[in-house]
């Protein structure tokens, strides 16, 4: 049953693959192929009761529910998010800063409420929301955009996603100097999907502008593929509290930067995007290129996904031999040469078989044969073609 499982994951895998590769190709011949959607507007509905208000915003801004970050400020004016816990600075049993949160065994995390999100959006504190799951799925991805050139790179980055077909809001974040991109999924899919959609949103942005540089892009949330061990991965503030709404911030906006009268109107005619329809927009994204060949990373922090970088050189750790001979049978099969203890003296001409361990990327063959049998074993096979030969 388990084998029959893996057979048809693995065709299914295949049939969407070949599908987005078909996408692509008729996209790329000009061929139209999908029914044209009808776009949303906000429509002037009947008002939403404060029940559905929280509903609506727990179903779209979904995330981890059994822990959730809030905001908090210290007296010197520093300010941050960490998770709730119920036992914080509880006398005998929270010692803080002593032990660090991670490693208190009296930590009791708080879930996520109707009445958290009600406080939130109330004003009565800030709070955020975890978008990897511990599945690593997600249900939204986030693209943050900060510095002095968010308005036209977020706006930017918004028209790449109306020409390829995906459903966004644009928010104003809460201190009212950046933007957010938000992209709610029908269903949760895997965090590394949901980035792969983001990073090649990102580089068709760059070459369909030529000179974008999106100096402005921070990061993406989700902002990593699996959880990290002993996190909860990064956290995104989620937006509408009332305080920096009041000031224009943690707002949405159309792509032209204008507030929308009615921001819950504007919420509730928001489309999520179909998880089946990822893949044929990467492909689009891409210029029809296979998904795998869009470049990824995994810290957005350090790195810009529109950047190539040349792979860091590893380097085999400890002595090298002084030569190395590369036999080519059924296996690689490595000779390598001791050098001399004293210096100036020629190394071994016969050298010895590599062994497990001594040089990373040995043949099989050679893998736990003494050395008169490798060397019988040497003798037997045809003449080395030597990479590097004994001086």
């Amino acid at each position: 049953m388990v084998g029959m499982t893996a057979d048809t994951d693995d065709e299914l895998a295949r049939l969407r693959a070949e599908n987005a590769r078909l996408v692509g190709l008729l996209e790329a011949s000009g061929i139209a192929w999908r029914l044209p959607e009808p776009v949303a507007t906000p429509v002037n509905a009947a008002p939403l009761s404060t029940d559905e208000k929280v509903a609506l915003f727990r179903r779209l801004f979904r995330g981890r529910t059994d822990v959730y970050p809030a905001r908090w400020e210290s007296k010197a004016g520093k300010s941050g998010y960490s998770p709730v816990c119920a036992n914080e600075w509880r006398t005998g049993v929270c010692e803080k800063p002593r032990i660090k949160c991670a490693d208190c065994g009296n930590r009791l995390l708080v879930p996520l409420t109707d009445q958290t999100i009600y406080d939130h959006l109330a004003g009565s504190h800030t709070v955020g929301v975890y978008p990897l799951l511990a599945d690593d799925n997600c249900h939204f991805l986030a693209v943050d955009f900060d510095d002095a050139d968010w308005r036209s790179d977020a706006q930017a980055f918004a028209q790449s996603c109306r020409e390829l077909g995906v459903p966004i809001a644009l928010e104003i974040s809460r201190s009212g100097n950046g933007a957010h991109v938000w992209v709610f999924f029908s269903s949760n899919v895997a965090a590394r999907d949901a980035r792969r959609l983001g990073t090649a949103i990102i580089s068709h942005t760059c070459a369909r502008t030529r000179q974008l540089k999106l100096t402005s892009y921070d990061r993406l949330f989700p902002n990593q593929d699996t959880m990290p061990k002993g996190g909860f991965g990064n956290l995104i503030a989620l937006p509408l509290q009332k305080v920096p709404r009041e000031s224009g911030g943690s707002v949405f906006v159309d792509d032209a930067l204008r507030l929308y009268p009615d921001q819950w109107a504007f919420l509730a005619s928001v489309q999520p995007m179909a998880t089946h329809d990822i893949e044929p927009t990467i492909l689009r994204a891409t210029g029809g290129s296979h998904p795998l060949d869009v470049t990824f990373i995994t810290e957005e922090d350090q790195q810009e996904p529109w950047k190539r970088t040349s792979p860091a050189r590893q380097r085999i750790p400890g002595p090298m031999p002084a030569w190395l001979t590369v036999t080519l049978a059924k296996s690689p099969l490595f000779r390598q040469g001791a050098a001399s203890a004293s210096a100036g003296e020629p190394s071994d001409p016969l050298g010895s078989l590599s062994e497990p361990g001594v040089l990373p990327g040995a043949g099989d063959a050679c893998a736990g044969l003494g050395r008169a049998a490798g060397d019988r074993l040497c003798r037997e096979l045809p003449e080395p073609s030597p990479c590097r030969g004994p001086p």
